[in-house]
C-alpha cells in the first residue's frame, strides 16, 4: 500500500506551501555528500543513523549536531561553514527536481498562491528553483532569519521544527494556517507545519505508521494517483462554484 487514507477528501486549500530539499528538489543527496565530505575533512566517522537524524535540520543546527556527535563542540562553527561551502558547490553543479514535482507545481500554479518554506539558505533555494525553471511559480520563499528578514512583524523566523517558516509563508499568501497545505518529506518539516496549523501531504518513502499518520495524506511521489485525484476533485468543485 503506497498511500495513507486521504484525510483531505472534501477539503480544498487556499494556498500551498512546499518544502524544497527532498520535496521539490533532489538536494538531499548534495547535503549528504557535503556532510560526508566534512566528516572526512575533519577525520571523523559519523555514528550509525546520522543521515536520518540530520534530515530536514537547518544547516547551522546540523553543523552543531555534527560537532556534538564527534565530541568536538568547539568545531561547530567551522564545521557549519564547511558544510555550507561543500553543499553550495554541489548544488551549483546541477540541481534535479524530485519525481513529479515540476509537473505538480505547474499544475497548481495560477490556481492559488504557492510558496516555499525551507531550512536551506535563501540563495541555495532560489538558485535551485531558478535553474529548474520553477522559481517563477512561487510568490514567496521563506527561510529562517539568518538568510532573510523577519516575519514582517518584527519577529525572527526560526528554523523547522519551529512553526515560523510555515506560519509566515501562509500569512504572506493571504491564507489562514488552517486553510493552507504543506507539502513535506521530513518529519522535522511535518512537525513545523503541524505546529503552524497547516494540513500536510507527506511525500517520499513511507515512514513508520505512527509517523505517516501525522500527515493527512502520504504519497511516494508528487504524481501519485491519490494526490492527483484529490487535486482534480477540489479543482472541479472550484470550477463549478
Amino acid at each position: 500500500m503506497t498511500d495513507t487514507t486521504n484525510a483531505l477528501t472534501g477539503w480544498s486549500p487556499e494556498a500551498v506551501v512546499f518544502d524544497c530539499d527532498g520535496t521539490l528538489m533532489d538536494n538531499e543527496i548534495h547535503w549528504q555528500d557535503a556532510r560526508n565530505q566534512v566528516f572526512r575533512d575533519f577525520g571523523i566517522h559519523p555514528a550509525p543513523g546520522f543521515a536520518e537524524r540530520a534530515k530536514g535540520v537547518h544547516y547551522i543546527d546540523c553543523g552543531r549536531l555534527m560537532a556534538r556527535e564527534a565530541d568536538k563542540p568547539k568545531l561547530a562553527a567551522e564545521m557549519t561553514d564547511s558544510l555550507l561551502r561543500h553543499f553550495m558547490i554541489r548544488v551549483a553543479e546541477g540541481p534535479v527536481t524530485m519525481p513529479g514535482a515540476a509537473d505538480f507545481v505547474r499544475r497548481l500554479s495560477g490556481r492559488l498562491p504557492l510558496a516555499v518554506a525551507s531550512n536551506c539558505p535563501l540563495r541555495a533555494v532560489e538558485s535551485s528553483l531558478d535553474r529548474a525553471g520553477l522559481l517563477g511559480h512561487f510568490e514567496h520563499v521563506v527561510v529562517p532569519s539568518e538568510e532573510s528578514p523577519g516575519d514582517g512583524n518584527g519577529k525572527p523566523v526560526r528554523p523547522k521544527p519551529w512553526p515560523d517558516v510555515y506560519a509566515t509563508a501562509a500569512r504572506l499568501c493571504g491564507a489562514a494556517p488552517e486553510r493552507a497545505l504543506a507539502v513535506e518529506d521530513s518529519m522535522t518539516g511535518i512537525e513545523s507545519a503541524l505546529r503552524a496549523g497547516l494540513r500536510v501531504v507527506g511525500v517520499g518513502p513511507r515512514p513508520r505508521p505512527e509517523d505517516a499518520a501525522r500527515a493527512d495524506l502520504w504519497v511516494p511521489v508528487l504524481n501519485a494517483p491519490a494526490l492527483s485525484a484529490w487535486v482534480e476533485s477540489w479543482a472541479a468543485r472550484g470550477a463549478r462554484e
